[in-house]
Parts: C-alpha cells; structure tokens; sequence
C-alpha cells in the first residue's frame, strides 16, 4: 500500500435539520485515505457510512451540511466549498460514486450510450463521433456484450447485473482518482456480484484508482479490501487493515458484526443477531453509543465517551476495553478460531 494520503477528514461533523429538529448524522469522523488503496467502510445501515462518503463530493440532501472538521484533498478544504461550480471541479472528475441502485442514477428517457457519452463530454472534453467512439469503447471495457447496438438501448433493456456495468462506466468515465461504491452489488446475485467486484478491481488497477466501499456484508469486505473502518452511529469505532479487523477486533460493536457472519455460525445454533437498535441521534449521546447494546458494559461506557487507542501501527479502536485500567476482556470464541485457521494457512501456504 502507498504512504501518501490523498484525502484526510479531520473531525467531520454533519447534521440535517429534520422539520426544526437536528439530527448529528456524523459526530467527528476522522479518516485518511491513501493512494491506490481498496478501503471498505462497514457498519449497520442508519450507521452514517452513506452520508460521511456523499460529503467528499458534495452530494449532501439539500437540509444537511457540513457543520464542523476539515476534508483536505490536494490541499484544499473541500468542506469549505458552497456552490455547485465549486463541487462541479471535483464531483464526477476527480471523485466519483457508484451509487446502490442503478435505475436511481440513469435517466430511463435517454440512452445507455447517450448518458455514458454526456459524461465522456463533460469530463474528458471529446464530441461527437470521438466521444461516441470512446462511450462504446468504454461499454466493452466493462463487459457490455454487442456495446455497438446496446449504446442505442434504453436502461430498462438491460438485466440489473448489466446496468450496475453501465453506472460503473459512467463513474469510470472521467478516469477518477477516488471511486466511492455505495453497496454495488447490493441488489445483485451471488454470481453477477462477484463479476462486478472483479470488474471494479480490474478498473482500479487500469486506472490507478483509489476505491472506497460502503457495504454491510463484510463477506464482500473480506475480498476486496485492504483496509476496513468500522461505522456506529456516525462514528467510525475501529479500524485497521482487513487481517487486523477480521482476526483481532477490540470493538464490541465489530466482535458483535463478525459473530452474525453466517459463514462464521456454528452448525445447529441460531445466529447471533445484534439486540437492540442504534442510538436516536437527535439526542445527545452519554457514554459509548455501543452502550446499551453491548453485552459486557464497562460501568464507565455508560458515563464517559472512549478514545482511540492503538493496538498497532495501523489498527485502532475506541473502546475503554483497551484502557490498561479495565477488566481483562477475552475476545469472542470465533477470533480464536479465526486466528488458528489463518495461521494454519500461513503455515501450509
């Protein structure tokens, strides 16, 4: 992985007003982005991960905003940016999305081949017939079958699979240095999903993009990404590089989203589900939002807010349980298992 940082948020605070109420969606989110990374951003939905990523380009609804912290990318400040011309030289150019369901994003009155040459024109400055030329050529790079005849087809002509090609296409388009994949495979089966996780990790390679994934199933996480941060209720709680978060979390929220991976159920027993529901983020929250979930609570998660602390260069986790005055605390059964295999591996591998 490379060392250079191309976007560093610094305490990122970002609220909707709610017919006169606040909702604090985002309460101080830190994170560092490096060149040529996969980094995948996991949590429960409602857990901020959309909307913490939608603040890189300035895709905020219209009632909420930036309300405190810093988003630098090439220098700049972008949460500074106000107007649409500001967001305009970044959204699309330098930062793209892929956004979770594809009908959402393509226009169903205008062609496949027509919407994929706009962007072309927009980002890359080519017209007409070269940036016809160039949406086809882009239509095969992603796989589109026949891309010559489809160009002409409409959005509702194409299976799900082969529309999430085409946004992908869109996105790639301008040649991004970030591309944000908001649950790209979300709606898709098992088999389509793992062609486009390859195809988004063929594109990165190509390009030399640096890939951000927002997704809930971490068996897509385990994959593709290098890195994992670990959403809760507009926080990010625990993060490191994948090995680190698969085989030797300390966050009870991540312990709790591991142990109700299906693959990691033990034969005969119900899944562990997570009991309860994330914190109302209108109130001010005491203590640990993970709280009241929690199955073992230190008596201070209830009072006072934890702060990072380091379990290695690259792995972090906001969690009291790593205070040197706490209880010891084992990590769950599956960890251990977890580890043991990973090490048999090593071994044999």
């Amino acid at each position: 992985m490379n060392n250079k940082i191309i976007l560093s948020a610094k305490d990122v605070e970002i609220a909707f007003n709610l017919r006169g109420r606040t909702l604090k969606a985002i309460r101080k989110c830190s994170l560092d982005l490096y060149q040529g990374e996969t980094l995948a951003i996991v949590g429960e939905s409602g857990s901020g991960k959309s909307v913490f990523t939608k603040s890189f380009l300035g895709m905020l609804d219209a009632n909420g905003k930036i309300t405190g912290g810093t988003i630098e990318y090439h220098g700049t400040d972008i949460s500074k940016y106000k107007t649409e011309k500001q967001w305009m030289t970044i959204r699309g150019k330098k930062i793209s999305m892929v956004m979770q369901d594809p009908m959402t994003s393509l226009n169903p009155l205008m062609t496949v081949g027509k919407q994929l040459q706009e962007a072309i024109t927009r980002n890359q400055g080519l017209h007409g017939r070269a940036a016809k030329a160039e949406a086809i050529a882009m239509l095969e790079k992603v796989g589109i079958p026949d891309a010559k005849n489809r160009y002409h087809q409409y959005p509702h002509e194409f299976s799900g699979g082969m529309r999430q090609r085409v946004v992908i296409a869109i996105a790639v388009a301008c040649h991004p240095e970030i591309l944000i994949c908001d649950e790209p495979t979300t709606a898709l089966d098992v088999t389509i999903q793992a062609q486009i996780l390859k195809l988004i990790r063929d594109l990165q390679q190509e390009y030399n993009m640096t890939v951000i994934y927002i997704t809930h199933d971490l068996g897509v996480v385990a994959n593709v990404a290098d890195r994992v941060a670990v959403m809760y209720a507009g926080q990010i709680v625990e993060y490191g590089m994948v090995e680190e978060i698969f085989y030797d979390a300390w966050h009870p929220y991540t312990w709790a989203l591991m142990s109700s991976l299906p693959q990691y159920g033990i034969k005969g027993e119900d899944l562990p589900s997570i009991e309860g529901t994330p914190p109302n983020l209108f109130y001010q929250i005491q203590g640990d939002a993970f709280a009241p979930r929690n199955q073992r609570p230190l008596e201070i998660d209830f009072v006072e807010e934890p702060p990072y602390f380091e379990i290695s260069p690259t792995h972090q986790a906001k969690t009291w349980y790593l205070d040197p005055r706490a209880p010891k605390i084992q990590q769950p059964e599956i960890f251990r298992k977890l580890k043991e295999e990973y090490l048999e591996e090593m071994h044999h591998g």
